[in-house]
């Protein structure tokens, strides 16, 4: 039977609702979709994509982290925009955070996002302890 961890840390923001930040299964990491909150207070940072972006992305490095992985091991990511035409200036902060250690992505324009959010990005990683 494959294992199944759940990954929490303060460094990140609480959970808003019934699930994970992540779980741990096998190789993978699977972090749950994380929009622009705070981890010390919760609430939402107001701003530019660009600031929203990169408030995202640390989050996520934070559950990584939690979980023995980094940003270098993600494989795959998804990213909801409130507004695609977003797209570009998220593009130029996502691409600061990976380099040259691109995972595969989609992006897209969804109807809405929690707490009025402009972007949210889910991620699959690589577990190097298992």
């Amino acid at each position: 039977m494959i294992d199944r961890h759940v990954i929490q840390t303060d460094n990140a923001p609480a959970a808003i609702g019934p699930y994970s930040q992540a779980i741990a299964s096998g190789p993978l990491i699977f972090v749950s979709g994380q929009i622009p909150l705070d981890p010390t207070t919760g609430t939402l940072i107001t701003g530019d994509i660009a600031s929203q972006t990169r408030q995202v992305l640390h989050n996520a490095q934070a559950i990584l982290q939690a979980a023995g992985s980094s940003l270098e091991q993600v494989v795959k990511t998804t990213v909801f925009l409130a507004d695609i035409n977003d797209f570009a200036a998220m593009n130029t902060v996502y691409a600061e955070f990976f380099g040259d250690t691109v995972p595969a992505r989609s992006a897209m324009q969804v109807a809405a996002l929690p707490k009025g959010a402009r972007i949210e990005i889910e991620m699959i990683a690589l577990r190097p302890d298992s």
